[in-house]
């Protein structure tokens, strides 16, 4: 399924449906940042996904980053909520979605890297790498909130 993601684009389609989503900034003990590329559009982006009716924000970004890399993490902080309107996600299956995303910052503890059918590729990326990989603005903004090393977390 395809995807494209709009931001403050007044030719977006008008969201049907409003999705909570977590993700996580997990970093290796060198201080790279783990991120995929995303199969349905190409990006780079930080391991995340919508919550399950089941289960808890924090939860499901320890879902999320287990399915789509294969590593076990424990959640250590938060990086902020992501909450803009003017951020807008089109599927090629219709859905429109407007998305609330609460990231995390979270630690492995165990697992095997693996690329996921959600992924092409896997990577620990050094912060000054950041720049050269083609990412939508709202994971630059999460990842720069986390570099910043925030006394309190971003509410947006």
């Amino acid at each position: 399924m395809a995807r494209t993601e709009y931001y403050d684009d007044p030719g977006a389609p008008e969201p049907n449906s409003l999705v909570a989503a977590a993700s996580a900034v997990v970093a290796d003990a060198e201080g790279r940042i783990l991120l995929q590329r995303r199969r349905d559009s190409g990006l780079w982006a930080l391991p995340g996904g919508a919550m399950e009716m089941s289960e808890s924000l924090p939860g499901a970004a320890v879902r999320e980053v287990k399915e789509e890399t294969g590593l076990d993490v424990e959640i250590t902080g938060l990086v902020g909520t992501y909450t803009d309107p003017r951020h807008v996600i089109a599927y090629s299956d219709g859905e429109v979605r407007r998305q609330f995303n609460v990231c995390f910052t979270a630690r492995i503890t165990g697992g095997t890297l693996a690329v996921s059918d959600e992924s092409t590729e896997l990577r620990f990326v050094p912060p000054a790498e950041l720049d050269a990989l083609p990412m939508h603005h709202t994971q630059r903004l999460r990842i720069r909130h986390y570099l910043e090393r925030r006394t309190a977390p971003y509410l947006g």
